[in-house]
């Protein structure tokens, strides 16, 4: 992703309906794990790193690119440069791994699966969000450098390859994916705009709603996987 789109990306994520949700859905998944040391790739604005902080995670923010390791650190987050398919970090030093939106931007995403099951320690947690549904595809995808969308099957198969156990796999973002649909048609560009707090809202109360519907197994536009280490 461009630096340009990181810092938009910095500047909406804190009250931007989507990232808020996909905070709460992190917060989700640490419970019921021990804290310990984390890692979070792809940190960019470093709203997910706050998260894992929050809830007593030893957490460093890991981002390619200098204007992102450069926000993280205006946030006050721990930050290392480095390359998701080559991890700067010595083997089994991890207890979870967090790739939110990250192996869709990576070419070669096997190899970023097995270096995060070669940091984590055996058991170890790795939490993986990506764009689902390849037939969302659209101008968006390409102006924040997607290589790809997923579906369950090819993002399972991926993180098998692996060596990881699926423990859970579900959709998100399913209420609103006719909408997504339909503005993805004729999308010219990146999604990532501020939005006017109304509709802000509106869209929060709709994505609020689906934590109480029995929607995961529904085709969504975005996927989001617990898997764990396997030795």
């Amino acid at each position: 992703m461009e630096g340009t789109e990181v810092r938009k990306l910095a500047q909406l994520e804190d009250a931007h309906w989507w990232y808020r949700e996909r905070r709460h859905l992190l917060a989700g998944q640490l419970r019921g794990l021990l804290p310990g040391r984390a890692l979070d790739i792809g940190a960019a604005g470093g709203g997910n790193t706050r998260v894992l902080r929050d809830h007593g995670w030893d957490a460093v923010a890991l981002e390619y690119g200098a204007e992102g390791a450069e926000v993280a650190r205006e946030r006050g987050l721990t930050v290392i440069r480095g390359d998701a398919t080559r991890l700067p970090l010595t083997d089994a030093c991890l207890d979870l791994v967090v790739a939110f939106d990250v192996l869709e931007h990576i070419p070669d995403d096997d190899a970023a699966a097995a270096e995060a099951h070669r940091v984590l320690r055996p058991g170890g947690t790795y939490l993986v969000a990506v764009p689902a549904d390849p037939r969302l595809w659209s101008e968006h995808d390409l102006a924040v450098d997607h290589v790809r969308r997923y579906t369950r099957a090819n993002l399972s198969a991926v993180l098998e390859r692996g060596g990881f156990a699926i423990r859970s796999i579900r959709s998100w973002n399913v209420l609103l994916r006719p909408v997504v649909a339909l503005r993805r048609r004729s999308s010219t560009g990146s999604d990532l705009e501020e939005l006017n707090p109304v509709v802000n809202l509106g869209l929060r109360a709709v994505i609020t709603a689906e934590r109480y519907l029995p929607v995961d197994r529904w085709p969504g536009v975005s996927l989001l996987v617990r898997a764990q280490r396997r030795d």
